[in-house]
């Protein structure tokens, strides 16, 4: 096998973020499901960013969150996903290259705006997130570049993908390259409602091992596989999938694979500030670590310090260099 160019290559929804801070009665006054993501409108959302109150901008999206995070590890990161040559659309591809992460999917030169989420982030922390996917669902197979998804040791793949119908061609093209040739293909369920919309798909992805590597947290595994009970829903879990790592939140995780279980303590925060991007940044470190051909602990020590690092402060980003946050808490990569 070639040696891979990148550790992780994302693919996903290509999405400027818009944060402000709200209480529980602006989400119930706006209809807004607390902690969910729900797919809006354009009109929609201009009647949100007309309500919200003062607002903070940068560029997201959970792949895209994960790579930046991936390459803040001091590891090679790559980036496919769609904008349009807009405003926004620019605001992106710059942060994103700023990051230090590979991403030459070509703009859209017309069509829909670039992609935005209006997130609203309640005092507990918890976030709210309206996404018009506008530009971003345009991602065809014609935007996978065979040599670049061949040169990637990992190639994650996001679970809002399968919304838009030419996106999931896109992420079935990816994942078939990645296995011919010799790669690992992640993929994260995202949302519990996108598992709710597609269940039986994600199983199905699963079961025939079009995904070596499943990451989840705990609301989302349960949708998966309809229980209430986490330790069924785990079971579950360890009989399908090649592995697998579930987050529960200050509970750490817990590692699945055929062979054992293997639970691993978070990393203490001294307050949370914003949960954006919890989930995007432990699958960051993970996948570093599994990249990197560390050990299942290591590596989903790596995720839990990376989550740590993104919910001290608002955005969903790291703030500071996690390569160097890892080798002060004895995980250099």
């Amino acid at each position: 096998m070639v040696a891979a160019r990148y550790d992780v290559l994302g693919i996903g929804n290509a999405i400027v973020d818009i944060i402000a801070r709200a209480d529980d009665d602006f989400l119930l006054a706006q209809g807004m499901r607390k902690g969910a993501m729900t797919l809006i409108d354009e009109a929609r959302a201009a009647a949100i960013y007309a309500a919200m109150g003062p607002a903070t901008e940068c560029s997201g999206g959970s792949a895209a969150n994960t790579v930046v995070g991936v390459a803040s590890f001091g590891a090679r990161a790559a980036f496919i996903g769609k904008v349009k040559d807009d405003p926004l659309g620019r605001t992106f591809m710059h942060d994103i290259r700023a990051a230090g992460v590979a991403f030459t999917t070509s703009p859209a030169a017309d069509g829909p705006s670039t992609a935005r989420s209006y997130i609203l982030v309640t005092p507990d922390g918890e976030r709210t997130m309206n996404t018009y996917l506008g530009a971003a669902q345009d991602l065809t197979a014609a935007d996978i570049d065979d040599a670049q998804i061949a040169a990637a040791e990992i190639v994650y793949l996001e679970g809002y993908l399968w919304d838009p119908p030419q996106a999931k061609e896109a992420f079935v093209k990816a994942a078939r390259i990645a296995h011919r040739t010799g790669r690992r293909v992640a993929l994260t369920l995202s949302d519990a409602f996108c598992v709710d919309r597609y269940r039986d798909e994600f199983i199905d992805l699963v079961r025939k091992r079009m995904v070596d590597i499943v990451v989840a947290n705990e609301a989302e595994l349960k949708s998966l596989y309809e229980t209430a009970d986490f330790d069924t829903a785990v079971r579950a879990l360890q009989r399908q999938a090649k592995l697998g790592v579930v987050t529960r939140s200050e509970k750490g995780c817990v590692v699945v694979s055929p062979e054992a279980l293997e639970a691993v303590a978070a990393f203490p925060v001294d307050r949370v500030v914003d949960v954006t991007g919890a989930g995007d940044l432990f699958a960051a470190g993970f996948l570093v670590g599994l990249a990197r051909g560390k050990d299942y602990r290591t590596a989903a020590r790596l995720g839990a310090l990376a989550a740590a690092e993104v919910i001290q402060h608002i955005g969903a980003r790291p703030a500071v260099s996690l390569q160097a946050l890892a080798a002060e808490n004895g995980l250099a990569v």
